[in-house]
């Protein structure tokens, strides 16, 4: 939001001018607890606990707080993070990379083949997708790209492992699974070791927002959700879930809480990322009970 949107909504309404600045400019909070308790109560439906967190939600924010593993700063870099999954699975499960920039302008598109995605190694969602190197737009990527640039996930939701994550431009293989013409997301939740709830993410680029479905460990769709609608047919049980599953334990091994991410394109997994706060721990879930029941699952270390 400009700097003059945010003086008409001041203006507007006087009496939230302090909320108002803040939520729009939160670099400006520079205590971390009290600035997620800020925002906490704008996001969330139920009083924060940090003292004694119970919950999935809450217990991210104490992570955020209070577990400063430095690992975590190479785990959530998309860049970095392809070595440190390699050494643990191997080569064969990282999508390759064609570049990485510290600037949009340093791009020479006259190496990159054909096809190929643009994204940046500190944020989530900035995605660039080229089909066809003939019909791709360069401005329109720029602008896309150098919005991404200038996120900070630390400064919007103090999520620690951002803070020290160097900003930079990757390009990687384009990818796209021959059966569902996309190449879907497998998310799953995992808790020092063991997977316990995946979710499926499909019709990402056809849709203003995709179809999530959650499922256990048994494949067995649950009534859950979080942000996204389900899909009207759930979707069919990927062929290498069971590898997935396998992959994810080692990779969440030792870790109180990881998101590990996988896609699966004609009958290979490949690697997504790493994510150690799935939607910062600032959305419900509907129902309720789950919030809770995935929170028992996080056994938090010793602050």
């Amino acid at each position: 939001m400009s700097v003059v949107n945010i003086i008409k909504r001041i203006i507007a309404n006087p009496k939230d001018a302090k909320m108002i600045i803040l939520y729009r400019c939160p670099w400006l909070m520079r205590d971390d607890r009290k600035f997620i308790e800020f925002i906490w109560k704008k996001k969330m439906n139920y009083p924060l606990n940090l003292d004694n967190p119970q919950t999935f939600n809450e217990k991210l924010q104490w992570i955020k707080l209070y577990d400063h593993n430095p690992l975590y700063t190479k785990m959530v870099d998309k860049y970095e993070a392809k070595d440190y999954v390699a050494s643990l699975i191997g080569n064969e499960y990282i999508i390759k990379t064609l570049g990485v920039w510290d600037r949009f302008d340093d791009i020479d598109f006259g190496t990159l083949p054909n096809q190929f995605v643009l994204k940046c190694t500190h944020d989530s969602g900035g995605l660039v997708i080229c089909k066809d190197k003939s019909k791709f737009n360069i401005p329109i990527a720029k602008q896309i790209i150098e919005k991404s640039l200038k996120r900070n996930f630390y400064s919007s939701a103090r999520e620690w492992p951002y803070k020290n994550v160097k900003k930079r431009i990757i390009a990687e293989e384009y990818v796209e699974d021959a059966k569902t013409k996309e190449l879907r997301d497998y998310k799953f939740f995992c808790f020092n070791g063991e997977p316990k709830i995946m979710f499926i993410s499909k019709d990402r680029q056809n849709r203003n927002e995709p179809y999530v479905d959650f499922f256990d460990m048994n494949f067995n769709h649950l009534d859950m959700r979080r942000g996204h609608p389900n899909a009207p047919v759930p979707p069919q049980k990927p062929d290498n879930f069971e590898l997935m599953k396998e992959l994810a334990k080692v990779l969440s091994k030792g870790f109180p809480e990881l998101r590990v991410d996988f896609y699966e394109a004609n009958g290979k997994v490949l690697f997504g990322e790493l994510t150690l706060f799935p939607a910062a721990g600032l959305v419900p879930f509907e129902p309720e009970k789950w919030d809770r029941i995935m929170g028992e699952w996080i056994k938090l270390p010793i602050a």
